[in-house]
């Protein structure tokens, strides 16, 4: 019960609100515009000192800048490689062109078991 009176309570006081603004709005407009600029410019300017008072002078932790600055090694370690482009000289020399390691080959990590190959594999007999 209690809460049900709550209810009807708040939709009471959003429906006035609702009858108060378009009252508003139709009768005084030019008002009503003034008015809702006036609310916005100071909820920014209220906004603005808070932030510039308050907020702005924080000093990052410690633990910020250490976050911060293995974020950029991180960067620069896995930075994608960017394709070199080459321009054609005038003159053109037979230069020996560098050698590219070969990429080894890493032992595999799997290995064949040798199993009688010759004998059937007959499911339907298991």
């Amino acid at each position: 019960m209690q809460r049900n009176k709550i209810s009807i309570f708040i939709y009471l006081i959003v429906g006035l609100a609702a009858v108060g603004l378009i009252s508003q709005l139709v009768t005084n407009t030019r008002g009503f515009f003034t008015n809702i600029f006036m609310m916005i410019g100071m909820g920014i300017v209220l906004f603005g000192v808070v932030y510039f008072l308050f907020l702005r002078k924080r000093t990052n932790s410690n633990d910020m800048k250490k976050y911060k600055q293995a974020v950029r090694q991180s960067k620069a370690k896995y930075k994608p490689n960017q394709p070199v482009t080459y321009s054609k000289s005038k003159t053109t020399k037979t230069m020996p062109t560098t050698s590219r390691k070969k990429a080894t080959k890493r032992a595999s990590h799997l290995r064949v078991i040798e199993g009688n190959k010759q004998k059937k594999n007959d499911r339907a007999s298991f």
